[in-house]
């Protein structure tokens, strides 16, 4: 599934930078503390201090609201082009780090729980955010197979899923601390099953 980013852009006038950093505070905080059954326009339109026609032109429903609040916070392109496969896969999971180390981290587990019971919720998220994410990493590695830097006929998906699972898990279950430190010994972890050369 392609994913589908201009459904998240604010419509409307043009986008107020301050606006979009309000909303999504608001998101996160009531995704964090109610869950997503509490997010609603109307309640967010209250929260920042703006009419709920103005949220209305800019995203067309909660789900379109949540989607953008998690974008902002994870991005969707995290692995640049460095030249070095290391790199961007650090570049790749740092974003994780950063998003879930904030109030993203605590709101994940009552998303994810939203996302099994509303399919609708799940397709925009899956298209919005997780599918363009994982294209961007998967061109690194594809980047990096092509300069010889990992083994060939590597099952990329399950790699991909290596890469990001550690800092789901631990958001999900909060059973270890994400930190900063973890970044070099998981995508390190990566590429040594990934058969690259030190």
């Amino acid at each position: 599934m392609r994913s589908n980013n201009s459904a998240l852009k604010p419509r409307g006038r043009p986008r107020d930078g301050r606006i979009d950093k309000e909303v999504v505070a608001a998101v996160l905080g009531v995704l964090r503390v109610r869950g997503y059954r509490a997010v609603t326009i109307e309640s967010i339109a209250r929260r920042v201090k703006r009419a709920r026609t103005s949220l209305y032109r800019r995203w067309p429903s909660k789900r379109h609201l949540v989607a953008f609040a998690v974008v902002h916070e994870l991005g969707t392109q995290p692995a640049p082009n460095t030249g070095s496969l290391r790199a961007d896969l650090k570049i790749a999971v740092e974003t994780l780090r950063h998003a879930f180390a904030g109030p993203l981290g605590s709101a994940i587990a009552g998303l994810a729980s939203d996302m099994a019971h509303d399919p609708a919720l799940a397709r925009l998220i899956r298209a919005a955010v997780l599918t363009p994410r994982r294209d961007s990493m998967r061109a690194a590695v594809t980047r990096g197979a092509a300069r010889g830097q990992i083994a060939p006929g590597l099952d990329l998906e399950l790699l991909l899923d290596m890469l990001t699972a550690p800092y789901y898990f631990r958001a999900l279950f909060g059973h270890a601390p994400i930190t900063a430190g973890m970044n070099d010994r998981v995508v390190d972890l990566v590429l040594q099953a990934a058969a690259v050369s030190p």
